[in-house]
């Protein structure tokens, strides 16, 4: 090779890793930094050393060490712990998922970490005071999101330690609560609060007046969400706030004319009132135009509230609520908010009382929302009845549609138009953008064809939940042979073999986790074996019986949880899980 040549490969590939390392840092997706990474061992590094945020799904995919090793100057990390299923009280609480070993290494290794964020992890006061003494000076962001086994002592720890803290994030997380002084030391601290999360907590001792100073101290604090708080008593909190744009909680204890001295910063558009009923309605009507978000799952309204309340929303993008909203509620919310882009619709509960004669929804709502907001990117709903017509017309007009969930309640015992085999199919072929999927029905409710169609038309789905579907085996294998992105399937109640389901994680290539509830179990568990790898963990947790309430036992059938995991199988093994990689014949 001559020296002009050589030269000029050098001063090439020179040039090409200086501009490479110039773009790197805008490359914000996950997956394509990964394809970047494969590229050559120098892009490599530059990915590993640029690489800002990390999501890992499950906390036994990884070690701590692998992480940090990986990705030494991460700025954020999302660990989610114990299965999504744990949401409803279907994962053993001995299950696991410990924040203690993650905590040490960002203690040890991370040293450029601003936002940390558990999501259904154990974390302990010992953890959160590891966190603030050692990485509180930077950290700006901590989420503790449906997470459990601290206490106000542990908050008390952050609270005092960590002054640039602009997210402090605990909705729906079981704290044990001593008092409310994490609140004062909070409001004395911090003058950079954004965004203060703390509903669906019981956390009751708040004091107001810390509330109060809080606001007035931190002038860009945008979202406040509390707890039960007489709204009464915020009238002070509501003056000082003055960029508040969302607000959530509290609740009505007074009689309705008393809450006309309530003044909302003119800045507010997302909102949720806890407990508010027909009489504290009119307090949100002049304000109503400019609302954007509105969170109605835990108000007694109904049908008819919801109909006079949303015909006032125009700019409504986002609405919370339950199925009381009714066919008429959703005919008027897809005639008056255009603009709709999440639609949340759960269940209501009978024995509260919060449930309306005319509170379902069926067939006649969807297709309505349909027609009237394509704009709508995300819709979750429990639906009475359910048509394959309604399902086609979703598929016709919902053209963003990037996440569907759907339950078909058991409250009426003839549904219109079963299987929804031609619905279902209709609906992602003409959805082509759904990232994630769930249809949750019952027996009958899709055919073995129907479970093949979905194979054949989720091209990107990489969710998915199948509740009570198909008919046999057959069904699941045809599946399998499509779904070529999915990556995390959740399948319950339905009745396909240990074997199906093994030779179905075999052929879904992109597949990294599954859990099982509910499936026709082998003697002794080896037909799962047939999915056993390098780095796939088998896990399984036993049927057992549970107490439902005070008096009443459920039998909760048997779980299959298997997944990728660099780490190999964890360690941490309760006695309700078993793991299928320790036995003997997997080594040979």
């Amino acid at each position: 090779m001559n020296h002009s040549s050589y030269t000029q490969r050098w001063t090439s590939s020179s040039m090409s890793d200086v501009v490479f390392e110039c773009v790197i840092p805008y490359i914000q997706n996950s997956r394509d930094r990964q394809s970047v990474s494969l590229v050559c061992r120098r892009w490599y590094e530059v990915e590993a050393q640029t690489r800002k945020h990390v999501m890992i799904a499950l906390c036994y995919a990884a070690t701590p060490a692998q992480l940090s090793r990986r990705f030494p100057y991460v700025e954020s990390i999302k660990l989610k712990g114990k299965p999504r299923a744990a949401m409803y009280n279907l994962i053993p609480e001995d299950w696991g998922g410990s924040v203690t070993s993650w905590v040490e290494e960002i203690a040890r290794s991370f040293t450029c970490l601003k936002v940390v964020h558990f999501r259904r992890m154990i974390v302990t006061d010992e953890d959160l005071q590891v966190l603030a003494r050692v990485r509180g000076h930077l950290l700006q962001v901590l989420k503790l999101d449906k997470c459990s086994g601290f206490s106000t002592d542990g908050l008390l720890h952050i609270c005092r330690s960590c002054r640039n803290l602009n997210t402090l994030f605990l909705e729906e997380s079981q704290v044990r609560e001593k008092d409310g002084e994490w609140l004062h030391e909070l409001a004395l601290n911090n003058t950079v609060l954004e965004t203060l999360n703390f509903y669906m907590t019981d956390l009751s001792q708040v004091d107001f007046k810390d509330l109060e100073l809080l606001a007035r101290k931190c002038k860009t604090l945008v979202s406040v969400k509390i707890s039960d708080c007489e709204i009464l008593d915020l009238v002070g909190f509501f003056q000082a706030a003055v960029s508040l744009e969302e607000f959530s909680g509290g609740c009505f204890n007074d009689q309705g004319e008393d809450y006309g001295a309530v003044s909302y910063p003119s800045s507010l558009c997302r909102l949720g009132l806890n407990y508010m009923s027909t009489n504290e309605m009119p307090i949100v009507f002049p304000f109503a135009s400019r609302l954007k978000k509105l969170d109605l799952l835990y108000a007694l309204l109904d049908t008819e509230d919801h109909c006079l309340l949303l015909s006032k929303c125009p700019k409504l993008e986002v609405l919370e609520t339950r199925n009381v909203i009714g066919d008429r509620g959703m005919e008027v919310l897809a005639q008056c908010c255009k603009k709709l882009k999440r639609l949340r619709i759960e269940r209501g509960d009978d024995e509260q009382e919060m449930e309306d004669e005319e509170g379902i929804v069926s067939q006649i709502g969807l297709t309505a929302i349909s027609q009237g907001c394509q704009d709508l990117q995300y819709i979750a709903v429990y639906v009475s009845d359910i048509t394959n017509a309604a399902l086609e017309s979703m598929g016709m007009h919902l053209k963003n549609l990037n996440d569907f969930r759907l339950v078909l309640l058991d409250r009426e015992e003839v549904i219109t138009d079963l299987p929804l085999d031609n619905g279902v199919r209709a609906l992602l072929h003409g959805c082509q953008k759904l990232k994630r999927f769930a249809l949750y029905l019952r027996p009958g409710g899709l055919t073995d064809l129907g479970l093949t169609y979905i194979g054949q038309n989720s091209q990107n789905i990489r969710w998915m939940l199948l509740g009570y579907l198909g008919e046999s085996d057959e069904g699941l294998l045809g599946f399998s042979k499509g779904c070529p992105s999915l990556q995390k399937l959740e399948v319950r109640g339905c009745c396909f073999s240990e074997q199906a389901l093994a030779i179905a994680v075999l052929h879904l290539r992109s597949l990294r986790y599954l859990w099982v509830q509910g499936y026709r179990g082998s003697s002794n568990g080896y037909d799962l074996l047939t999915m056993a790898r390098p780095f796939w963990n088998i896990e399984i947790i036993p049927s057992r019986r549970v107490l439902v309430g005070e008096e009443k036992e459920v039998e909760h059938p048997a779980h299959i949880l298997a997944y990728y995991s660099l780490a190999g199988p964890r360690t941490d093994f309760p006695p309700s899980v078993v793991s299928l990689n320790s036995v003997p014949f997997l080594d040979e």
